[in-house]
């Protein structure tokens, strides 16, 4: 396996909360956004080692998760492409919460992942 650098790891994450939003998007009701609905309004420092662990290991499962069914969706015909794209949004989740971790939790460690060159260097330690 390729040990990844700080850039991948930055690139991976983008994707990640560009599929998360998507995927969130396309499940939740059109009803617009809600002025009290959660965010990362300012992500903490310090992140706990067993979540450092968490979001290591699904970083791994998501990673294969996604270059599956990438691979897949792209030899699929048009007619499949919608329902293979939701059915990938459904292992993306699992791939997450099968660590123990929520898509939110995950999404925030990643966020303070790009912005927090500590927590970003435990995480590489734990791809390696």
């Amino acid at each position: 396996m390729r040990s990844p650098t700080s850039l991948s790891i930055l690139v991976f994450a983008t994707s990640w909360l560009a599929l998360a939003s998507t995927v969130n998007a396309q499940q939740s009701e059109p009803s617009g956004p809600s002025p009290t609905t959660p965010g990362p309004s300012s992500p903490s420092a310090s992140v706990p080692d067993n979540k450092i662990d968490a979001a290591a290991a699904a970083m791994k499962r998501v990673s294969v998760v996604k270059e599956d069914y990438g691979r897949r969706i792209a030899q699929a015909p048009d007619s499949e492409k919608s329902r293979l794209a939701s059915e990938g949004g459904q292992a993306l989740t699992k791939a997450v919460t099968d660590q123990g971790l929520s898509v939110a939790e995950y999404t925030e460690i990643l966020q303070i992942a790009q912005n927090n060159p500590a927590v970003r260097e435990k995480i590489l330690q734990r791809l390696k």
